[in-house]
């Protein structure tokens, strides 16, 4: 018989940790941290979507596929008959310059809107001298209205090259080719007469009585005015407040028929003491006249 040998139990099974392992551990705080979160839910799908864009596109059949497309669109929206013009219209000008505008504004009609380049042509039309204010814009019904304020000649200036109407600033609206072309608008002249608009229209107005004599007003060294009238008088103005000289010599010749006398200029550089100029045939009457007084009547 045997012996009987003692048997050790089985070791029981080790237990398995619930603690979670590091990486995993890690990986769950990194998904719990909110910027990581949206950087794979909204940065990985637009990185990859962006990949596969730029892939397609890299591709120059698929890019002139993709433009050419673009550009059918476009032009089926832009020549819808909503956004087509017709006609133009041409408002405030006179014939000459509504012809000239349409002269400078080549349309072929109809057009659509979007091909019409608005300030471009609103540049090119205000520079004309005759524009002071140009309008484009695009009517209801397909109408492009070029609205127009024309200049307002006031006086002629006879320039070195012809003569030129001037508006009330100075400011040039067109040439003429003679005088009795614009008869009803005074004349200036002289270098920088141009200049000093608004002094000669307040001289104009100043004149009263003498404004149907006035000849023209001649600007002399760029200072100052002479007023010519008919029968070659003139009247020299000061350079400061010529106003006040001009009303000055109407008093007097009010006063005393000044200007029916035979004189041939009324000075009034300074006005506190005018000097005048008589006439040639004056002066030798009046020479007469004094040699007879001082030779005493004849015997």
């Amino acid at each position: 018989m045997q012996p009987m040998t003692a048997t050790r139990p089985a070791p029981a099974a080790a237990k398995r940790d619930p603690a979670p392992s590091r990486v995993a551990y890690k990986a769950h705080r990194l998904w719990l941290t909110p910027l990581f979160r949206q950087l794979m839910r909204v940065g990985v799908p637009v990185f990859l979507l962006t990949m596969a864009v730029g892939w397609y596109f890299s591709n120059p059949t698929n890019r002139f596929a993709i433009m050419e497309k673009v550009q059918e669109v476009r032009r089926s929206v832009e020549e819808r008959p909503e956004f087509m013009v017709k006609l133009m219209a041409v408002e405030g000008a006179s014939p000459v310059v509504s012809d000239a505008i349409r002269q400078m504004i080549p349309v072929d009609f109809p057009v659509s809107s979007f091909d019409l380049d608005l300030d471009a042509m609103q540049a090119e039309v205000a520079e004309l001298d005759v524009i002071e204010r140009v309008d484009l814009r695009i009517r209801p019904g397909g109408v492009l209205e070029v609205a127009v304020t024309e200049r307002t000649p006031v006086v002629l200036w006879r320039a070195a090259t012809g003569l030129e109407m001037l508006d009330a600033t100075g400011h040039r609206v067109a040439s003429i080719s003679a005088r009795n072309g614009r008869a009803d608008l005074p004349l200036l002249a002289g270098s920088g007469a141009q200049d000093d608009v608004p002094e000669a229209l307040a001289l104009l107005a100043a004149a009263g009585p003498l404004a149907r004599d006035i000849r023209g007003l001649v600007r002399m060294g760029e200072r100052r005015w002479d007023i010519v009238l008919d029968g070659e008088q003139r009247i020299q103005l000061p350079e400061q407040n010529p106003v006040q000289a001009l009303e000055q010599v109407i008093a007097l010749d009010q006063a005393q028929d000044l200007l029916a006398r035979n004189l041939t200029f009324i000075d009034m550089r300074n006005p506190a003491r005018p000097t005048l100029r008589m006439a040639a045939p004056a002066v030798e009457e009046l020479r007469r006249i004094k040699g007879l007084e001082l030779g005493g009547p004849a015997q």
